[in-house]
């Protein structure tokens, strides 16, 4: 009987601790559940943006390489050995200044030889004159006088053009480059000296596909932007269109011109290219941000204003597929699904 009693109160203990484990558990989540209940979490702060009607800018894109209106490399056209140089690298220049000097005391001598024999040639036809005036000689003896004259005239001009030929003058205003040649080297005909470049204007050389070609015209705006100058837009102007159509690309070659009066730009740089076209009027725009792109298309937070339970109003986002079209200083254009004064 004694060992049923000892059973029957362990039992018992143990339904009592059972009991309370259980009713522990149970108050326990109810305290948590009405924990969460009551401690909602605040509204998540966002930015509103209204959809509006606007013009859009339209452009047609291009890659492009920057030439200049003229360049050439300074050369002499005739063989002879420098006695002078009159530039430093990296100098701008006026057109006509001398650059460099070749020897020419054989033509100045030269041209010595032929003045004489000009001065010469001008008194002996004097006398002849005056003697064909009195019938003392024949007209013959005259003729022959004045041609030997004039072809002493024209070897002293090709003598003069020779010398000239001797200093090499910059055929136009620009920047020069770095020298090529030191004094007392000997020129060839064509050795390059320098090069000559006028920074002032330059071309931009660019390609756009063939269905492109009836929005070009000659005077067209162009933009010009490059990356060693960020956010800074450089403009330009239509200045030729290729006529004919590459078979190998299918594309159409344009070149722009523009001005470069802070010799920014040089020849042989890259350029980012934009052909002005009519702006789109009329069409509804959004911020770029506001616009979530998936693989499974486009979307926007649409801000509806709908009553709550207790009728007062409260404002809540829906989600909205749309059809993005161009975008512009970081906004898009919205084709279809968010109309004029929507809030998103």
């Amino acid at each position: 009987r004694a060992v049923f009693w000892r059973v029957a109160i362990m039992s018992l203990l143990v339904l009592l601790v059972l009991g309370g484990l259980y009713g522990f558990d149970r108050f326990r989540d109810q305290a948590i559940a009405d924990f969460f209940a009551k401690n909602q979490p605040p509204p998540t702060p966002v930015a509103v943006a209204v959809a509006k009607l606007e013009d859009v800018p339209r452009y047609l894109p291009a890659i492009g390489t920057l030439a200049a209106v003229r360049q050439v490399t300074v050369a002499p056209e005739v063989a002879g050995r420098v006695t002078t140089i009159s530039f430093e690298a990296g100098a701008t220049v006026s057109a006509g200044a001398p650059l460099v000097q070749l020897n020419d005391k054989t033509e100045r001598a030269d041209l010595l030889a032929l003045k004489a024999q000009a001065r010469l040639a001008e008194l002996n036809l004097a006398r002849s004159r005056e003697l064909l005036e009195r019938q003392a000689t024949a007209k013959a003896t005259v003729d022959q006088q004045q041609a030997q004259l004039d072809e002493i005239n024209a070897n002293i001009q090709k003598t003069e053009a020779q010398i000239a030929y001797k200093l090499i003058r910059a055929p136009f205003d620009g920047v020069l480059g770095i020298r090529q040649v030191d004094i007392g080297q000997f020129l060839n005909a064509g050795t390059p000296i320098v090069t000559l470049t006028d920074l002032s204007r330059l071309y931009v050389n660019f390609t756009l596909p063939e269905q492109a070609r009836p929005q070009l015209a000659v005077g067209q705006a162009v933009e010009i932007t490059n990356d060693a100058f960020p956010g800074k837009v450089f403009a330009a102007q239509v200045t030729a269109i290729e006529p004919q159509v590459s078979v190998e690309t299918r594309s159409i070659k344009v070149q722009a011109t523009m001005e470069n009066p802070e010799h920014l730009l040089l020849p042989g740089m890259f350029a980012n290219v934009r052909v002005v076209l009519p702006p789109q009027k009329d069409v509804v725009t959004i911020p770029e941000t506001a616009v979530d792109y998936t693989l499974y298309g486009n979307s926007v937070f649409v801000v509806r204003e709908e009553k709550s339970e207790d009728g007062t109003p409260a404002l809540k986002v829906v989600r909205t597929p749309v059809e993005t079209g161009d975008r512009f200083m970081e906004r898009v254009v919205v084709l279809k699904g968010v109309a004029p004064g929507d809030r998103v």
